[in-house]
Order: structure tokens, then C-alpha cells, then sequence
């Protein structure tokens, strides 16, 4: 078995096993992940993908994207500042949804805005919603979302948070094929430990992280 995609640790054994994934759990960071031989191919993921109907007139999406933006909105300075969407989908919302508030804001996916010189900058805030579960080498994405951010920047996230085997068992969050890492707090503590990172929890699924570096 190959060390957890998250903090390259060794320590890492069976968590829950279902009819269509074996899911192991990281005793180091408390990354569950999904067996890499279940990945879906870049095709049938982006299959998936295309069946989402997110839509910026769409006002119930908006008000689900507002349970991360007004938070980390109050969190930042004020001024003119840059953000980066990062995983906006086919219909990208929140970036829109940020540059009628006054930021100025890049959008990155890649699958529906492939434009890889964003990922050459540096942003006072990154956004990532609904998208690091579906991150396939989480250690070289996370690495990636935190270069990009300034010192005293923000990492805005909204992701479900796994909590026990029991409940991770009926969790329809992981039924998804394309949701592949799952996060927990403990994960989140541990990374911010690790990386110098301030972090706050929102709710059930908001996760805010300063660079403090």
C-alpha cells in the first residue's frame, strides 16, 4: 500500500469498506482516502462533472456559497484585494458572488478554466468550495493552495467534515466516485500545526485557515 496521500505517512490501515471502495484512515494527519485502484479516469470524472448545474442566477446556490463568503469576508482587510476561486466548476458562482462585493478575483479549474498562469501568482485570499474532497494527490494540491497565498492571507474552504466509522458508513457524502479524500478536523488542526496556519471552523463545513507566515 502506498504511504497517505496527504502526509506521505506509513501509518495508515483500513477504515470502512463498502460494495465499491475500500476507505483507509491516515493515523498521522486523519486523512481517510479512498483506494487510489478505485480512482476514476480524468474522462469519467469530468463526466460527472458536467452533470452539475451550478448556476450564478441560481439564488439557493448562492446562499449556500455565502456560508463561506460572508465569514471570510469579515475576516479580511479592507482595500482592494486579489482572491482566486480555485475548483470553480462549470458554472463559477463564488467568484462572481466576491467581485460584486469589490475583489478582484481569478477563477481556476481543471477542467472548465484550465489557465494554468493563475497558479503562478500569489493571492491575499484563495477559495476552494466543494472541491478538495476530489483532490486525487492531495499533498501536491494542498502544497499548491498554500503557494499561492500571501503571508497573512486566507484559505477559505468548504468541504464536508468526516467524523467516526460509524457514521462514515451511512455517509452519502462518500458514495459520490469522484470524492476521493475526506477531511476531518483533526486533519485540519493537524496541517495548520504543520504549516504555520491559523484555522477556525464555520459550522459544519466551513473551514478558515490564515498564513501566518
Amino acid at each position: 500500500m502506498q504511504p497517505c496521500p496527504l502526509c506521505h505517512s506509513e501509518q495508515h490501515g483500513v477504515f470502512v469498506e463498502d460494495k465499491n471502495r475500500c476507505y483507509f484512515r491516515c493515523q498521522q494527519c486523519a486523512l481517510i482516502f479512498a483506494d487510489p485502484e478505485a480512482q476514476l479516469s480524468p474522462e469519467q470524472e469530468k463526466a460527472v462533472y458536467d452533470q452539475h448545474q451550478n448556476n450564478p442566477d441560481d439564488m439557493g446556490y448562492r446562499q449556500f456559497l455565502g456560508r463561506l463568503a460572508t465569514p471570510l469576508v469579515e475576516r479580511l482587510p479592507t482595500g482592494p484585494l486579489d482572491g482566486l476561486d480555485f475548483g470553480s466548476g462549470p458554472g463559477p458562482t463564488l467568484s462572481i458572488m466576491l467581485e460584486e462585493m469589490g475583489y478582484n478575483m481569478a477563477i481556476y479549474d481543471p477542467y472548465f478554466a484550465p489557465d494554468p498562469s493563475v497558479l503562478t501568482r500569489q493571492y491575499d485570499f484563495v477559495t476552494c468550495t466543494e472541491a478538495i474532497e476530489h483532490f486525487n494527490q492531495p499533498a501536491k494540491e494542498w502544497g499548491l493552495l498554500l503557494s499561492m497565498i500571501k503571508p497573512g492571507g486566507w484559505l477559505g474552504l468548504m468541504t464536508k467534515l468526516a467524523t467516526d466509522a460509524e457514521a462514515f458508513t451511512r455517509w452519502h457524502y462518500k458514495n459520490d466516485p469522484t470524492h476521493v479524500s475526506f477531511f476531518s478536523r483533526d486533519t485540519f488542526r493537524f496541517l495548520a500545526q504543520r504549516d504555520g496556519l491559523e484555522v477556525e471552523f464555520v459550522g459544519n463545513d466551513v473551514i478558515l485557515l490564515r498564513k501566518t507566515q
